[in-house]
Formats: C-alpha cells, sequence, structure tokens
C-alpha cells in the first residue's frame, strides 16, 4: 500500500514546480532556481528532449557557442566564464519553461502567481519606509536571508527585498501590467476585483516610492497597451493632458515664464529626480550614462568579434575614467562589450523579432486577450528598461525576462 507522501510525490509535475518558481521567485532566488530547474527537467523528459527542430532556439545557441568562444582569450580571465551563467543556463529555461505558458489560461494563472509573490516584496518595502524595519532577516538556517535596508537603498527609496530601488522598479513594473489587467477584466467577481484594486494601488504607489524615471515611465506606459488599442482614442489624449505640465517643468528650452508654472502643478520631487538638477554641480561626468556608453563604444571598437569578456567593463572602466562602475547601463552595449558585436545584434534581435511579430499578431488586432496583452507589455517594459540600465543582473529579474520571452514564444506558435 502507497504511502501519503508517496501519492503525493507522483501528484508533483513540472507545472506544480514552475509555479512555485515563479511565486518564490522575489522572495528566494536560491528555491525559486530550484524548483524552475526541477520543471525545465520535467519539461523536457516529458517533450522527449529538447526540440532542436524550433527555429526560434537556433540563435540562442549559436549565441552560446559564440560566448564561449569570448571566454578563451577573455581580458576579465575567470570572471568571463562565471559570467556565463547570466546566459547560457536562461538559455535553456527559454526552451523548457514553454510548455507551462503555452495557453492563454497558463500564463494568467502564472500571472497571478507573479502577483502573489510581490505581496513581500511590497510589505517590505513600506514597512523599510514607513517603520524602519532592517533586516537581515534569515530563515532555514541562512538559506533564506531578506536584505531590508531601513530609510530603502539608496536612502528614502523603496528598495523591498531587492538590494537598490531601480531593481525593485523593474520587479514592480513587470507585475504593474497583471494588476492591472486583473482590475479592468470583465471576468473578474467584484471581491477578486477589490483585491486587484488594493494591489494595483499598492504596486503603483510603490513604484512612485523607488524613485526611478525607469519606474515611473513603466508605470504610465502600461496603461495604453493593457487597456487595448480601442481604447486609444481617448485614453491617449488624457494621459497626454496630464503629462504636459511635467514636460514643461522638466524640457529644457521652454520659456522660465511658463516653465516656472508648470513647476508650481507639479510636485517638487518629480521634475527634480527628472531633470537630475540636485546633481548639477555635484555629480562628475564619469558617473553619467553618456559617459559610460561612449567607453563601451571605444571598448567595441577595439574588439568587435568576441569582446573582452563577461564583467570587463568593471574592470576598464576604472582604468580609463578613474571612477568605478559595474557595467555600461545599456545591455546592447554590455553585451557587445562582453561578448562581441554579433552575439548582441544576434540576441538582441531576436528578443526584439519576437515581440515586434507578437505585437503586430495579436496586440494591435486585439486578437490577444487582457492577460496576454499584459503579458507583452511586461516583456516590453522590461526589455526596454534594459535601454538604460541593466537589471538583469539580478537573477530574479534575469529569470522573470525569460520567463516572459518564453511565454511569448509561446504565443505565436501554430499548433
Amino acid at each position: 500500500m502507497e504511502s501519503f507522501l508517496d501519492t503525493k510525490i507522483k501528484k508533483l509535475n513540472g507545472l506544480n514546480f514552475f509555479r512555485l518558481g515563479i511565486f518564490f521567485l522575489p522572495s528566494t532566488a536560491l528555491f525559486s532556481g530550484i524548483f524552475l530547474l526541477i520543471s525545465t527537467i520535467f519539461a523536457v523528459r516529458n517533450n522527449g528532449g529538447l526540440n532542436f527542430r524550433d527555429k526560434w532556439n537556433y540563435p540562442f545557441i549559436f549565441v552560446a557557442i559564440l560566448m564561449l568562444l569570448s571566454c578563451i582569450n577573455a581580458f576579465s580571465g575567470w570572471l568571463s566564464w562565471v559570467g556565463l551563467a547570466n546566459w547560457i543556463p536562461l538559455f535553456w529555461c527559454f526552451c523548457g519553461f514553454q510548455p507551462f505558458l503555452n495557453s492563454s489560461n497558463l500564463r494568467k494563472q502564472a500571472s497571478f502567481f507573479l502577483l502573489a509573490g510581490t505581496v513581500p516584496v511590497l510589505i517590505t518595502g513600506f514597512g523599510q519606509l514607513w517603520f524602519d524595519w532592517a533586516g537581515p532577516w534569515q530563515l532555514m538556517n541562512g538559506l533564506v536571508i531578506w536584505f531590508v535596508s531601513p530609510g530603502g537603498q539608496p536612502e528614502g527609496r523603496l528598495s523591498g527585498l531587492f538590494d537598490y530601488a531601480n531593481i525593485a522598479a523593474a520587479w514592480l513594473v513587470v507585475v504593474w501590467p497583471f494588476s492591472l489587467a486583473s482590475l479592468i477584466s470583465k471576468n473578474t467577481s467584484h471581491l477578486k476585483r477589490f483585491f486587484a484594486f488594493v494591489m494595483a494601488i499598492c504596486i503603483a504607489a510603490a513604484l512612485v516610492l523607488t524613485d526611478s524615471r525607469n519606474g515611473w515611465g513603466g508605470l504610465v506606459a502600461a496603461i495604453p497597451f493593457v487597456f487595448g488599442l480601442s481604447s486609444w482614442k481617448w485614453l491617449l489624449p488624457l494621459i497626454f493632458m496630464f503629462s504636459l505640465p511635467i514636460f514643461l517643468a522638466v524640457l529644457p528650452g521652454i520659456d522660465q515664464s511658463i516653465q516656472e508654472v508648470a513647476r508650481g502643478l507639479v510636485p517638487k520631487g518629480l521634475w527634480t529626480r527628472l531633470t537630475d538638477i540636485k546633481f548639477i554641480d555635484t555629480r562628475p561626468v564619469e558617473s553619467t550614462r553618456l559617459s559610460q556608453w561612449k567607453v563601451a563604444l571605444d571598448l567595441i571598437k577595439d574588439r568587435p568579434l568576441l569582446g573582452w569578456g563577461a564583467a570587463a567593463f568593471s574592470v576598464l572602466y576604472p582604468l580609463r575614467k578613474g571612477l568605478w562602475h559595474g557595467h555600461s547601463h545599456n545591455l546592447p552595449l554590455e553585451l557587445a562589450v562582453s561578448h562581441g558585436v554579433l552575439v548582441s545584434l544576434i540576441l538582441t534581435g531576436t528578443i526584439l523579432f519576437l515581440l515586434i511579430k507578437s505585437l503586430f499578431e495579436g496586440v494591435v488586432n486585439n486578437n490577444y486577450s487582457i492577460f496576454d496583452r499584459a503579458w507583452w507589455t511586461s516583456a516590453f517594459l522590461l526589455v526596454s528598461l534594459h535601454a538604460t540600465d541593466i537589471p538583469m543582473f539580478d537573477s530574479r529579474i534575469n529569470l522573470v525576462g525569460w520567463i516572459l520571452i518564453a511565454g511569448i514564444r509561446s504565443m505565436i506558435k501554430r499548433y
């Protein structure tokens, strides 16, 4: 006679592990990663191995080979081999996650698990700002550690379970479209709509409190895509009307009298953050994005084929500018510096083509459900964030990014 435990184990499948993984993702990268890895093993086993007939896998296989070659004579030495962990295992995940996202309903359920897993981020974020909560808090003898900085990291900016406010903002931008979809979906019951409303308000407030300009942009940009093209005739003018005073308050070249009126209407913390006015006299040029991008372009010119190796920018930038920066704040440039122009073009181009193809197949013509529009919006916004920052160097953001991309691939499949 089978034991109760044996029966429970037999009922476990890849989908259970996948959903556990995405639920625990913001809270613990360790256990989430284990659950997600197990789910991909189930997926590959149940599908008879990797699907090498899928043309979308070819670019990632080719890129993986080029990345391995770039490590052989890398300037960054052993760091280059370690840096492969940010990419090659995730190419495997791209294939392994798709069976759990191959229907609109599965993607909808996955979005609910992502939202539910965000609750600890919100609680710790508000707690650190309003009640000076401070970590580290440990579970299971230190296997799970929550580093919560009192007052936020940097000071005054909500970071929650993440190391930095901009990373927290990236996660909140990912889940924000799902909270919107839950709120406005016609099939949501009154009780669920109430909880969706509370969740949406909390996520929006947390995004504002991250003081992240990218986060603020994502907060606004998600709305028209989730609502759908049919709403644009009234929604876009409304967004423009509310945004106009902000543009007038921050854009250069605006008549001073007009700008003063606009700045009187817009909260000071908003327009000073958008203009970085408080850093004008104190911020060195070497700390700006433009300086980092210029150095990255110079490095690419010197080694365009296979690059300098992963993490090379963090070693070379101080040598050239005397100030340390961990990355170039632009993912295509970072890829080209680390692994060469060809890797950057293929990887960036493949992901953008997936987004564009799914955009015209379902988002533009409203063929997708509201939750699939939210899924596309989430993926698009996270990819866009990597134009001026690289939050994917946090493993949790990296994993959720590939979950989203795997879902996009599943949307455009023909069965």
